[in-house]
Parts: C-alpha cells; sequence; structure tokens
C-alpha cells in the first residue's frame, strides 16, 4: 500500500517569495548547489539543473493536456542560468522535445527555463505545485490542490 502524506500538517508546503510568488516545499533534493539530472525517454537529449527551482506548478490548458498526454501538466521553473542541455532537440510552438522520442522536455524564455516534471530522472516527491493554472479546464474528478493557489488562466 502506498504511504500517503498529510499535506495539512506539512508546514513546508505553499511558502511564498518575498515578491508573493507561490513558492515550493524545499526539499533535500533541491538545496542550492546540488544538481539535478533529467533526460527525454530515449535519452539522447539530456539535461542538468542546478539548484532549486523558481517555482512549480500544474497547468490543465488545452496545449498542455495535449502535449503532455494527460489531463494536465506539472512543471517547474529554474532561472534560465542554471539550465544546460546536450543532445538534438526541435521546437514547436516554444514546446522543445526529442525528435527521437517526441517526448516534451523544456520550453527556454528568456530568463527562464521550465522544466517537464516527468522527465528529472529521480521523481518529483521532493517538490509539491504551488498553483495551479487553467483550472477552468481542470477535469471535475481532479480536485484542487489544498495547498496551491488556484488560477482560472494563466498566472498573474
Amino acid at each position: 500500500m502506498a504511504k500517503v502524506r498529510n499535506l495539512e500538517k506539512d508546514t513546508a508546503i505553499n511558502e511564498t517569495d518575498a515578491a508573493g510568488t507561490p513558492a515550493l516545499r524545499k526539499g533535500a533534493a533541491f538545496r542550492k548547489g546540488k544538481t539535478i539530472t533529467g533526460s527525454c525517454l530515449c535519452g539522447a537529449v539530456k539535461f542538468t539543473v542546478k539548484g532549486e527551482p523558481i517555482r512549480t506548478g500544474l497547468c490543465h490548458c488545452h496545449d498542455c493536456r495535449r502535449t503532455s498526454g494527460s489531463a494536465f501538466a506539472m512543471f517547474s521553473i529554474w532561472d534560465r542560468s542554471a539550465f544546460a542541455c546536450t543532445g538534438p532537440t526541435k521546437t514547436y510552438e516554444g514546446r522543445s522535445f526529442c525528435p527521437s522520442c517526441g517526448s516534451r522536455v523544456f520550453s527556454l524564455r528568456p530568463g527562464e527555463a521550465e522544466i517537464m516534471a516527468g522527465t528529472l530522472d529521480r521523481a518529483p516527491t521532493d517538490i509539491t505545485p504551488g498553483y495551479e493554472i487553467w483550472t477552468k479546464r481542470r477535469e471535475h474528478w481532479l480536485h484542487p490542490l489544498r495547498s496551491a493557489e488556484q488560477f482560472e488562466g494563466d498566472a498573474g
């Protein structure tokens, strides 16, 4: 039987940074200076990120559903300077993927690297989403995360 965490008693969840942006639970895997690795399904695209993500969220929008093949996508944002990648990628509408296996791996913007949580080599159990976006498209059988700020569309 799987162990269930009691989110109500987890005091480190949903902290906010100085600007009031939802932050993540700062687990052991995301300490400053720690390098986190990830890759696509076939391993042709590999990446590293250093330190803690700036924020972590869930997205229920139509595009994220399509690109993830699921009812929502989980992602973490790191500072762009903390990200490095090897291997060939293709990009469609800002989303980078492996041309061999098709895995969506990341999206790069000025100053930010958005990493798909499922591409991390180690399961992202040390992070908890601080927000959910496009909740108006969330499936009725999915419940809001009590520890996460809710946005009907894009955050902010």
